[in-house]
């Protein structure tokens, strides 16, 4: 291979590497969010359970090492993992109760979560920290990075396997791949994926079939809080190494939008996740010329607009054929 080939494929490596960094938060988020729509509760609260994992998650493995000193130091960011996953679902049964027991509407009730999520995590950011914008002065720990050695020798797959730093790539980075596969198998091959897509679909007929309709609903619901938390929780422990406020910065919604334009399937939904992390690139590339902010931050909505409109339009050229 030449050297403008090897140059060529290290450059498009990199870019590849910094497309899937920018979509994984999202990957997680679209995730969870196509398997509560399919079991016919769509999560809009995404976004406030990745504001909430990203804060605990960070917190907690701060403070951990205040309060249990003296420990391995790869236990501190896996126990503010675990609390952050924690809390992410304790947000996601408060939202499952209100919809499913109270008959809230859900729409209504997962923006009152994601209100509540903001207002909750400046708050405690505040009272905990001292700081309503960031915990920067704290000495957050991160998740830990897979490094694939034997690899300097090439370098478009060592930028490709382990980063442009040939540190390795992030653990939750790995898992969002691996996620695309499992959600797959799951709601395929497994009896409570046929259940929930059964439920989905019309939940009279499978109270009929003899499915516990409620308890799958629920399962929808803490299945999607638990993939949507992993996007927070990399957000705050990988992509950065510290809790900003809003911090998600609408990915949970551009979870959403995956979902629809993904067809409601895994991998067009992952699919889905990479375009609109490939405008978030964009925008960054985009940031570094002399173009006003404004114009740079409104390049993924409307990225996200444009390819929504052209979805909608196939799909009613579709049902007219």
């Amino acid at each position: 291979m030449s050297f403008d080939a090897i140059a060529l494929a290290t450059f498009a490596a990199t870019m590849l590497v910094a497309v899937m960094r920018a979509s994984t938060p999202i990957v997680f988020a679209a995730l969870g969010g196509l398997i509560s729509d399919l079991a016919g509760s769509i999560n809009v609260a995404l976004e406030g359970i990745m504001l909430v994992a990203a804060f605990f998650g960070v917190i907690v493995s701060v403070y951990c090492q205040t309060w249990l000193p003296g420990l391995s130091p790869w236990i501190y960011p896996w126990t503010g993992a675990f609390a952050g996953i924690l809390a992410a679902l304790l947000l996601t049964g408060v939202l499952a109760v209100f919809h499913l027991e109270l008959k809230a509407d859900l729409i209504v009730a997962g923006i009152a979560i994601n209100i509540l999520a903001a207002g909750l995590t400046v708050f405690l950011l505040v009272s905990i920290v001292g700081d309503k914008g960031s915990t920067a002065s704290l000495n957050s720990p991160g998740l830990p990075l897979i490094h694939i050695p034997g690899l300097a020798g090439v370098p478009p797959l060592d930028v490709l396997l382990n980063g442009d730093g040939g540190q390795g790539h992030h653990v939750l980075l790995y898992l969002a791949l691996a996620s695309v596969v499992l959600v797959r198998l799951f709601l395929g091959r497994t009896q409570y994926g046929t259940w929930l897509r059964a439920v989905g679909e019309n939940r009279d007929a499978a109270l009929i079939a003899g499915i516990p309709v409620k308890r799958v609903q629920y399962l929808g619901f803490f299945l999607s809080g638990f993939l949507a938390s992993l996007g927070g929780i990399y957000l705050s422990m990988g992509y950065l190494s510290l809790f900003q406020s809003d911090m998600v910065a609408g990915r949970g919604f551009l979870a959403l939008a995956a979902i629809f334009l993904g067809r409601r399937s895994a991998p067009g939904t992952f699919i889905a996740a990479c375009v609109f992390g490939a405008s978030s690139v964009l925008a960054t590339q985009l940031g570094m010329f002399k173009i006003p902010t404004q114009l740079v931050y409104m390049i993924p909505p409307v990225i996200t607009v444009i390819v929504l409109v052209f979805a909608g339009m196939r799909q009613r050229k579709l049902s007219v054929s």
